[in-house]
């Protein structure tokens, strides 16, 4: 019942993705239908642990036209995102180790209320890049000739 709203195609491409994480997000009105008319880009946001808060950085929802101009939000402005103490503290431990890092993978309506998976990710190198994209090449021929093969039958 997840209708997504944006979602980061870079992610997967730039890291490997060890864990997700689906967070709530602090938001306020005008952001809520900024996000509903589709203007946000999630496509350089990345989250970090600061005095025990999890915070969403880098996010870009666009300000809302029709708003007076003090009710407007800045439009990239960090923004509280919510999980569990436990979570928390377990994505911290997680971020200390070196390389690794907390990036936005999509944000999505569930239940009417806005919300951000975010993965615990560490960088590929070009090399891993590089195998990645070959195994996709491949992995699409294979389901080509599988299809073709099909079909004669």
């Amino acid at each position: 019942m997840s209708d997504e709203i944006s979602k980061n195609r870079k992610a997967r491409h730039e890291y490997h993705i060890l864990e997700t994480y689906e967070a709530g997000m602090e938001l306020k009105g005008t952001e809520v239908k900024s996000i509903r008319a589709g203007k946000v880009n999630i496509a350089d946001s990345f989250a970090r642990v600061e005095k025990g808060q999890l915070f969403l950085y880098g996010c870009d929802i666009q300000p809302w036209e029709t708003a007076g101009s003090w009710f407007q939000h800045q439009s990239r402005r960090p923004r509280r995102l919510l999980v569990h103490k436990s979570e928390i503290l377990k994505l911290d431990l997680q971020t200390s180790q070196k390389g690794c890092t907390l990036v936005c993978l999509r944000m999505y309506w569930h239940n009417r209320k806005v919300k951000v998976e975010i993965g615990v990710a560490k960088g590929k190198t070009h090399t891993d890049k590089r195998h990645a994209l070959k195994d996709q090449v491949e992995k699409r021929e294979a389901q080509r000739e599988m299809s073709r093969f099909n079909k004669g039958r």
